[in-house]
């Protein structure tokens, strides 16, 4: 069971697991606050070190509050999208047929019937960014099972509030956020990775970080330049 831990206006959510140290973590978007303890750990030796990392916590806190948000699309004619960590313009064009996306050098072209409203327009161009993902989310499987020694059993995709990605030990699947299509392709990379050696060490252990350095040696500059990156309108995390 989750404790926690208040330390000014901070609240920590505490668990205790079978690791040798403290691990703290400040999350993505708003600055979610979590603290992982040695199961002996006492709750005044837990709340000292939490005060001893306050202005490391702050500082974080403020980074990612101060961080470019996308204002909310509307799908309208000459909007910026991203994809794969590159903008485009979208055009739209309006014709009694199967709505559809289509792709060129500079620009998105989404296609649908006339009088549409913003939240159909949404629903096929999240049907289109999935469509992409499904299209390289399998070949990155595929190239990093035998370098891990995993298999994974499947994966899902789908919005995710507070996620990058999560995974299923016991049934060997991942999931992955569909907002990672904004993202270059070597951060969805990093996310599969992530996901994928969940399969060998389920939490953020010492051994989950030691299993990521040597598999995936840039991993914190990966996931720094994620966090970095301009979050969706709604709130979304790894």
């Amino acid at each position: 069971m989750a404790e926690t831990i208040q330390v000014g206006n901070i609240v920590i959510a505490m668990t205790r697991k079978n690791i040798k140290h403290v691990h703290l973590s400040v999350h993505p978007p708003i600055g979610r606050v979590t603290l992982v303890a040695p199961k002996g750990t006492r709750p005044e030796v837990a709340r000292a070190y939490a005060i001893s990392k306050l202005v490391w916590i702050r500082d974080q806190q403020a980074k990612l509050r101060g961080q470019a948000r996308e204002t909310p699309r509307q799908f309208v004619e000459r909007e910026s999208h991203c994809l794969w960590g590159r903008r485009y313009l979208l055009s739209v064009k309006e014709e009694e047929a199967k709505p559809f996306v289509r792709l060129s050098h500079r620009s998105i072209t989404l296609t649908v019937r006339p009088g549409s409203s913003s939240a159909k327009r949404a629903a096929v161009m999240h049907a289109w960014h999935k469509s992409l993902l499904h299209a390289a989310v399998p070949e990155l499987i595929r190239r990093w099972e035998p370098k891990l020694g995993v298999e994974v059993a499947g994966y899902f995709l789908q919005r995710m509030k507070t996620k990058w990605g999560g995974c299923n030990s016991r049934a060997r699947n991942i999931r992955l956020n569909t907002e990672l299509v904004k993202k270059p392709k070597d951060l969805l990379e990093y996310v599969v990775v992530h996901e994928m050696l969940h399969l060998l060490e389920p939490t953020h252990s010492e051994r989950f970080v030691t299993l990521m350095s040597t598999h995936y040696p840039a991993w914190r500059e990966a996931r720094a330049e994620l966090n970095e990156l301009p979050l969706g309108a709604e709130r979304w995390k790894l």
